[in-house]
């Protein structure tokens, strides 16, 4: 049960929380525990009712919440604080502060002057549909600086290598959306997750 729920919460970041707006959400614990109420209630209809369409709305605040709140332990180590807006047609803006040096260690290059905790700004459309899904990259920045897609993806695949995915998440690969879900449809302030 714990795995289905870390694999929720990578496929969450790599779907939603990839940018950043300068405008910050208003989180609270009420707002954090919906969103978990939710991420379950999604789990279960997975297992128990997988014929049965389902729809299931999450907004930001939620999302934002429960990265504030609750999933802490569910992060890679050097990855911090994400948060996401969803400007709606399928954008996503958000920022998440990563680790540098965690990443730089034993490689050279621009590694060599890159490092410390620095936030990562990205923007991009989420596209799925019949359980797969692919984000299109838009733009990307460190600290304000233009982030080369190469570098991004240095980073993306350090903080999402696993057993079964060694070389970790390529940005522009297609992936499967977990838990039964069909399709995720951005819109403004929200997502509606159709299983």
């Amino acid at each position: 049960m714990r795995f289905s729920l870390r694999l929720v919460a990578v496929s969450a970041l790599t779907l939603l929380a990839l940018v950043v707006t300068a405008e910050a959400v208003n989180t609270s614990r009420p707002q954090a525990d919906a969103f978990a109420k939710k991420l379950a209630i999604i789990r279960q209809h997975a297992e128990r009712s997988k014929d049965a369409p389902r729809r299931t709305t999450v907004t930001e605040g939620e999302l934002n919440s429960w990265f504030v709140y609750r999933s802490q332990p569910l992060l890679p180590v050097g990855v911090k604080d994400p948060q996401v807006t969803a400007i709606g047609n399928g954008k996503l803006l958000g920022v998440v502060t990563v680790d540098l040096d965690e990443v730089g260690k034993g490689k050279s290059g621009a590694w060599n002057i890159l490092g410390g905790r620095l936030p990562i700004t990205l923007s991009g459309v989420l596209r799925t549909k019949d359980g797969r899904g692919q984000f299109d990259l838009q733009s990307a920045s460190l600290s304000g600086v233009p982030l080369p897609k190469f570098l991004l993806q240095e980073i993306v695949a350090h903080y999402t290598r696993t057993e079964d995915h060694p070389q970790g998440i390529r940005l522009d690969d297609p992936f499967a959306l977990p838990s039964g879900i069909k399709q995720i449809d951005v819109g403004q302030g929200q997502a509606v997750i159709q299983q």
